[in-house]
């Protein structure tokens, strides 16, 4: 039993138009529909991947994610029962707008809307990227990561890993608490952020080149958004990335060269860098309050310390499924 990546995110918006633009011109997505109330946009060979609802709120929908058998969804069923969460079986109408064979849904403690899923649809219809881009890397990683904010965070750590089974990849407490979790080779397909708020802090798109997050970066400097983080390195999954403004205003990672792991093997640990070896100016902060991240980043310089060499790893330079 388990569950094995992030499958699709549901987003609440009175933007969708905005949406549109924003997954299609920056990040990439092909836009699927935008007929009603619902824009559907797909990344790879899944039918679905991203989807905005029209609704007055710009907050999540619900974050999808897929088990491994049908089987899984009644045994995580039974379990949420069992410890006093309602669980609520997806009506075929359901099942057909989410693209999946089957799923069921709940409230996690913090208020997020969870959906478990069985089996997403494949489209036959090759993928139309938005913008010229060699294409996403997902397949068995998933659609990325999802990072939340959340106010209490160890209650949040405890369901996800004792009923969920997500796996602790590492965390951090200075200057607040982080927890990052894989549910698959990816380094973290979740993590959360003890911010004591509540909502997206991003969701991460990952690319299969480099030029293509390069890219994306300039694009969004044109005007098509603003940026929150500038270019740069984390020091937990290796990933290069920047970070930009949603229309909905949280914020979306686009990176490239994110760490694999062996789930088996990997031992959690607690972070004690910075969160990143270069880059990511925090556009968002004050200037007072950047000047914290400034001086790790400056002080890991001056140590010396470096993500290692991947020349010889053949995902950074063939064509992955």
């Amino acid at each position: 039993m388990m569950i094995k990546a992030l499958s699709y995110i549901g987003i609440k918006s009175t933007l969708k138009d905005d949406w549109a633009t924003f997954a299609t011109k920056v990040l990439g997505m092909q836009l699927l529909e935008k007929a009603g109330s619902t824009v559907i946009f797909r990344m790879d060979n899944q039918a679905q991947r991203l989807f905005v609802s029209e609704e007055n709120d710009e907050s999540i929908a619900c974050i999808g994610w897929e088990v491994e058998t049908k089987a899984d969804l009644q045994v995580f069923g039974s379990r949420l029962e069992s410890r006093g969460v309602e669980v609520r079986h997806g009506a075929q109408s359901l099942k057909s707008k989410r693209h999946v064979a089957d799923l069921l849904w709940f409230i996690d403690p913090a208020g997020f809307r969870v959906e478990l899923v069985w089996k997403p649809e494949q489209s036959g219809d090759q993928f139309m990227p938005g913008r010229p881009i060699e294409g996403f890397r997902t397949g068995p990683l998933g659609m990325g990561h999802a990072v939340l904010h959340v106010a209490d965070i160890n209650q949040m750590v405890a369901f996800y890993r004792e009923i969920l089974d997500f796996q602790l990849s590492d965390y951090g407490n200075n200057p607040i608490p982080l927890y990052f979790f894989h549910v698959n080779e990816r380094h973290h397909s979740l993590a959360f952020v003890g911010s004591k708020n509540s909502g997206f802090h991003h969701f991460m798109v990952e690319y299969d080149n480099l030029d293509d997050v390069g890219q994306g970066y300039d694009l969004a400097q044109t005007g098509l958004a603003d940026i929150a983080y500038t270019i740069g390195r984390h020091t937990n999954d290796y990933m290069i990335s920047y970070y930009a403004y949603t229309p909905s205003g949280f914020f979306v990672e686009s990176g490239w060269g994110g760490r694999i792991i062996d789930p088996q093997a990997w031992v959690p640990h607690e972070l004690t860098l910075g969160p990143s070896f270069w880059g990511h100016e925090r556009l968002y902060l004050p200037e007072n309050e950047r000047t914290t991240f400034r001086d790790k980043r400056l002080q890991i310089a001056k140590d010396g310390q470096r993500a290692p060499q991947l020349v010889n790893c053949p995902w950074l330079f063939q064509k992955r499924i």
